[in-house]
């Protein structure tokens, strides 16, 4: 029970003492959620931001309205005509600064995601790190944003790829990644030359107000306002993610690797693993050492040390936990552990492992908590064929000691998604890679490798520096 003085949000401080770290980071008990035109300021209705391990407010927030919406807009598209005239290196140092202001603050940043958010404190830590980490691998990227040379089959004629920004990108981010995805677009899409429209998700509004603080902190030339707008689009929806572990596999590895696949951010990633395929030959036994580590996960407070699963995000979350567990059981699922929601204030739920078959039609759904189906597969060609049959193909993984498996697994034959692992979890995937799923997941492309590409528009430019006019393909045209 709380005492009195901390029952209520006063105008002095915030209702917990344990939530003044906040206001190291720019944030208090009202908060506008709009940076426009370099203010701050909100004109729509206010709501609030909830600590989903008590479901007790945090802070208020004021939305913005449409007429701030527009406005911002505005001001960003006329933002957009200085952003993308400096050079790509000088936009990459002003990306640097941005970085190094998030690492000032990465231990406060990094409480608030998991106060917020739910995840545990490492978590927590560890998504703020990961856009400081996008934002040093985007000042290197700056000065890398190359087209092609392209041989001419005309005398006298250059031919070459150039790339420009695209000129405003919406990001539009979810609570399970309320940071760490704004930086996969935004760090990418700023040294492009592109102004950024951020929408944060609406149950943390704290995290997305204060990473703005930050960014807006590092100068008049980098611009967020909380807001939505799409133009060309990038989409990383859905994921229904398997493991396959086969009958060659290290054990010790896969256990602990599927794990943290299934119950990691309390079951709530994108990539998180879903199904769980495991050889006829080691399947008792790989389920049973499961089992018995699911019973030992702490689940409690996501900010205390040790815990490793904390609540689910909102009460919806939980509602739907519970539903999901009874359509599980009406399809012929077999709980072997967890499988109900725990009884206290927050939303936390039990990681629960069900023993169901391929042919449930829920195990082609995704149902975002920590939930695991296990099924039984006789060879490698009816995993595939089992992993490539559902809807979404985000993340995959297979767990094998033969490289004849390997290549078949990441060949043409083999996983259909966009992230085909081996012997590793389906999720904590590293920020030089593209990361982004084919199907229902959406076919875009975020972080590394050449996603760079899609923050741009590409011309191809020819240009003839000779007096004589030869056309393509030898046409003589009189």
């Amino acid at each position: 029970m709380l005492s009195s003085h901390h029952c209520l949000v006063s105008e002095m401080g915030f209702a917990k003492k344990e939530y003044e770290f906040l206001s190291e980071i720019g944030l208090g008990p009202d908060n506008p959620g709009g940076f426009i035109n370099g203010k701050w300021k909100a004109s729509g209705p206010v709501i609030s931001t909830v600590n989903p391990s008590n479901n007790q407010q945090i802070a208020k927030v004021t939305e913005v309205s449409i007429e701030d919406y527009e406005e911002g807009l505005r001001a960003c598209n006329e933002a957009a005509k200085t952003w993308k005239s400096l050079p790509a290196p000088k936009r990459g140092e002003i990306v640097r600064q941005i970085g190094d202001a998030l690492r000032e603050k990465l231990q406060h940043l990094g409480r608030l995601v998991s106060l917020e958010m739910g995840k545990i404190l490492a978590e927590g830590i560890g998504e703020v790190q990961e856009v400081i980490d996008m934002c040093d691998y985007a000042v290197g990227l700056s000065r890398q944003l190359n087209g092609s040379i392209v041989p001419s089959e005309r005398p006298n004629h250059m031919m070459f790829e150039v790339w420009n920004p695209l000129g405003v990108v919406g990001v539009i981010t979810a609570f399970n990644f309320p940071c760490a995805v704004l930086g996969w677009n935004a760090c990418i899409a700023l040294v492009c030359g592109n102004c950024v429209v951020w929408k944060g998700a609406p149950t943390t509004p704290l995290v997305t107000i204060a990473v703005t603080k930050l960014v807006a902190e590092v100068g008049s030339k980098v611009q967020k306002i909380v807001n939505e707008r799409f133009g060309k689009c990038l989409l990383e929806l859905s994921g229904n993610n398997a493991i396959i572990v086969m009958d060659d596999a290290n054990i010790g590895l896969a256990v602990r690797s599927i794990l943290f696949a299934a119950v990691g951010t309390a079951g709530q990633r994108c990539t998180t693993c879903r199904r769980l395929y495991l050889h006829e030959s080691i399947y008792q036994s790989v389920l049973d050492q499961l089992v018995g580590l699911y019973k030992q996960v702490k689940i409690g407070d996501p900010l205390e040390k040790g815990t490793l699963v904390g609540p689910v995000h909102t009460q919806a979350s939980r509602e739907n936990f519970e539903k999901g567990i009874s359509t599980i059981k009406s399809q012929g699922g077999k709980i072997l552990t967890g499988g109900s929601v725990m009884e206290s204030d927050g939303n936390f739920v039990q990681p629960t492992i069900v023993e169901i078959s391929s042919d449930a039609s829920v195990v082609k759904e995704e149902l975002f908590g920590p939930v695991l189906y296990v099924m039984k597969i006789k060879t490698l060609e009816e995993a595939i064929e089992l992993n490539n049959s559902v809807p979404q193909g985000l993340s995959s993984s297979v767990f094998t000691s033969k490289p004849e498996t390997i290549f078949k697994w990441i060949g043409p034959h083999g996983s259909d998604c966009g992230i085909v692992n081996v012997n590793i979890p389906t999720n904590g995937a590293e920020i030089g890679g593209a990361f982004g799923g084919e199907k229902a997941t959406g076919g875009g492309r975020e972080a590394g490798s050449d996603s760079w590409k899609q923050y741009m528009r590409r011309s191809t430019c020819t240009i003839n520096y000779g007096s004589e006019l030869p056309l393509a393909q030898g046409i003589n045209f009189g």
